[in-house]
C-alpha cells in the first residue's frame, strides 16, 4: 500500500499490485507519467477515498529509477575531500563543487528500496558506514518536478574514500536506499527555509543529530532535473536526491540495530532501522 499526499487536498491512497482498485486512486506510474500530476492528484481526491489508510505506508516509488546528486553543499565538499585526501581526491571534489555540471549517478532501483519502518543495509566490506538525509524530487517522464519525498543515501565512506571510481560501490547495493514515507504533490517549489533533520538512535539513546535548510544548496532544483534529462529518457519518470548537507563526525559509523528518523516538513518523518 501508497500514500501519496497533495500541497493542501490530505492523503491519496493506491493498492497496489491489485485487479481492483479502490474508486478515486491511481497508480504511481500513472502520477509520474501524467503531463500534469498535480491536477490529477487533485482530481482523484475529489473522487473520494477508501474507508482505511495503511498505518504504515510502502515506499512510493512504482518502476522509477533513483538517481542522485553529490557535492552540492558545502559540508558534502569539505567531507568528500577529507574522505579521499589519502588517495589524492582531495582537489578533486573541490573541482565538482564549483563546476558547471553537476555529479549526477544511479543510486537504485525499486527492488534496493527500503521504505518506512523497514530495514536499510551497511555494506559488509566496509567499516565506515552513514546515511545521507537528502530531498528528494518527484520528476514526471517529461522532466518536470511535480513533488518531494525524503530519501536516504546510505553511503560507505571508506570505500568511496579509496578511489572516487568505487563510488557505484559505496552507493548501489541492497537497501542501499530510503524512501518515503510520501509523495508531497506541489505545483509550488518548497521555501529556502525548509529544514532536513536527521536523529540516529543507538540503544534508545542519541548517536547523532544534525539539520540544515535547503538554502544552503549551491545547485537549483531545476538545474538537476535539466542535466539527468539531458541525453536521458524516463518513460515512468524518476525519482533524484539531491544531496546532503548533514554528515556526521569521521568518528562516527552506523551499527547493526541503530534506528534513523529523517524529517524534512511538510512531507513528514522517514524512520528506518539498520539490519
Amino acid at each position: 500500500m501508497i500514500r501519496v499526499y497533495t500541497d493542501s487536498h490530505g492523503p491519496l491512497l493506491e493498492s497496489a499490485g491489485q485487479v481492483r482498485r479502490p474508486a478515486g486512486t491511481f497508480t504511481l506510474d500513472e502520477l509520474f507519467r501524467s503531463a500534469e500530476p498535480g491536477p490529477l492528484a487533485r482530481q482523484v481526491w475529489s473522487a473520494g477515498l477508501p474507508a482505511a489508510l495503511p498505518a504504515t505506508p510502502a515506499a512510493p516509488i512504482g518502476n522509477q529509477e533513483i538517481w542522485a546528486a553529490g557535492v552540492t553543499y558545502l559540508r558534502s565538499r569539505t567531507a568528500r575531500m577529507e574522505e579521499s585526501k589519502d588517495a589524492g581526491g582531495g582537489t578533486f571534489y573541490d573541482k565538482v563543487y564549483h563546476a558547471d555540471r553537476p555529479e549526477l549517478f544511479f543510486k537504485g532501483t525499486p527492488h534496493r528500496v527500503a521504505g518506512p519502518a523497514m530495514d536499510v543495509r551497511i555494506r559488509r566490506d566496509s567499516k565506515w558506514n552513514v546515511p545521507e538525509p537528502e530531498l528528494t524530487l518527484a520528476i514526471n517522464s517529461a522532466g518536470r518536478i511535480f513533488g518531494y519525498t525524503i530519501g536516504n543515501d546510505m553511503s560507505s565512506r571508506d570505500i568511496e574514500g579509496e578511489n572516487p571510481l568505487y563510488l557505484p560501490q559505496a552507493k548501489v547495493y541492497d537497501r542501499s536506499t530510503g524512501l518515503g514515507p510520501c509523495i508531497l504533490v506541489t505545483d509550488q517549489p518548497l521555501p529556502p527555509t525548509t529544514t532536513i533533520a536527521i536523529e540516529i538512535r543507538r540503544a534508545g539513546a542519541a548517536g547523532f543529530n544534525g539539520s540544515t535548510q535547503i538554502s544552503q544548496i549551491k545547485r537549483k532544483f531545476p538545474e538537476l532535473a535539466e542535466f539527468l534529462f539531458r541525453d536521458n529518457s524516463f518513460p515512468n519518470g524518476t525519482f533524484l536526491m539531491t544531496g546532503t548537507g548533514i554528515v556526521p563526525p569521521d568518528s562516527f559509523t552506523l551499527r547493526s540495530g541503530d534506528e534513523i528518523r529523517i524529517t524534512i516538513e511538510p512531507i513528514g518523518t522517514l524512520v528506518n532501522t539498520v539490519a
